[in-house]
């Protein structure tokens, strides 16, 4: 039997979305490669407030799941963000609290393999959903297979890049004080660091995201764990104190892109492309896994708010989904983009206007809770 709709890739936005679509009742086929949520993973996602809603109302949301997947044992795998604060390369700062936004937490850091092991429970538990790794015909293809898509390639999208010179680099460190449920942010020298407090309020681990040189990257991951969290320690200021390594380290490289087509036909059929599979941002704001969640929300909401005798390929419908995603990834992504650029300056009069520019904006209420609100999609 021919499915509603097939997703191609088995990853966390198309694991989503094969859900939402089975709450419509669709049948749904899910292709991916059939293996098991990884359990050496140590990114972290900082997932908004419209990524929870969505995660909760499948029952993927992994706050009270069963963790034993994860590489980190006994620990919490959601871990709520009450305040952020971000450093300047020349005394410019910016701080923001959930709190002064009347919200519980600005966004909530999420272990990632236990988030995927969630989502692959959620979807072994719905019979509409069939997981396979061959392609079966469907009135509408979705893409969700990553920034390195091969059937995007196979359908002939541009996919424009414009390559960082910076690698990100991942691990997990133990900090010497406790977190308290806040996530830091340095610029520094054009390096951008990141502490995510992970393991609860009251935990001593942090997820890190670096963006730095791929020498500089590759140096530290392939060296002693020991030698890049004394690094770490000394670019962080020891705010935290001593850190000291908990995992080894992942490496990638970053770049800015966007698919010039979201939705067409071809030989397979109707398809549309979301999440990395159609955009690509620099991770300096965390919303990378957030877009590609509203990517399939809208998609899944616009799917189910359809004219009784519009069909799931309806290409009127599947090109509102393309220009409402895409507005709402421009502005994002060059936001993003911009800061970065900025940061990476080295000369003096770039880097006063950058502080004073962090400066200006933590004493403009209004704009900072404007910019806080944009940040958590409320």
């Amino acid at each position: 039997m021919a499915w509603d709709i097939c997703i191609h890739g088995d990853g966390i936005t198309g694991n989503t979305l094969a859900l939402l679509l089975a709450q419509q009742r669709l049948r749904v086929g899910l292709v991916g490669s059939a293996k098991s949520a990884a359990s050496t993973d140590v990114r972290a996602y900082a997932l908004n407030a419209a990524s929870r809603q969505t995660l909760q109302s499948l029952g993927a949301w992994p706050e009270a799941a069963d963790n034993t997947s994860s590489n980190t044992q006994h620990t919490t795998p959601v871990t709520a963000v009450q305040r952020m604060q971000v450093w300047g390369d020349d005394g410019g700062q910016i701080s923001f609290d959930a709190r002064s936004l009347g919200q519980d937490a600005l966004s909530w850091i999420v272990d990632v393999p236990v988030l995927e092991h969630t989502l692959h429970q959620a979807v072994a538990a719905q019979p509409l959903i069939e997981r396979t790794t061959s392609l079966g015909p469907a009135k509408l293809h979705v893409v969700c297979e990553g920034k390195a898509s091969a059937l995007r390639t196979q359908l002939g999208v541009e996919f424009e890049a414009w390559p960082y010179p910076h690698h990100a680099l991942a691990t997990r460190l133990h900090s010497e004080q406790g977190h308290g449920g806040v996530a830091r942010q340095w610029f520094s020298g054009g390096d951008i660091l990141a502490l995510l407090p992970m393991d609860g309020a009251q935990g001593h681990m942090v997820g890190v995201v670096w963006s730095t040189s791929p020498a500089q990257a590759a140096q530290f991951a392939a060296g002693e764990p020991q030698a890049l969290a004394e690094h770490l320690s000394a670019m962080s200021h020891h705010t935290l104190g001593q850190l000291t390594p908990l995992a080894p380290a992942a490496v990638w490289p970053l770049q800015r892109a966007q698919a010039r087509q979201w939705t067409g036909r071809s030989a397979l059929g109707t398809w549309v492309l979301a999440g990395d599979a159609a955009h690509t941002l620099h991770p300096l704001a965390g919303q990378g896994l957030n877009l590609g969640l509203a990517d399939v929300a809208r998609l899944a909401a616009l799917l189910k708010a359809r004219d009784f005798w519009r069909p799931l390929d309806d290409a009127r419908l599947l090109r509102r989904y393309e220009r409402e995603r895409k507005a709402a990834t421009l502005a994002l992504v060059g936001g993003t983009d911009g800061l970065q650029w900025l940061f990476s300056q080295h000369s003096s009069p770039w880097a006063q206007v950058r502080n004073w520019g962090l400066n200006q904006v933590n004493q403009t209420l209004p704009l900072k809770q404007w910019l806080a609100k944009q940040a958590m999609n409320l």
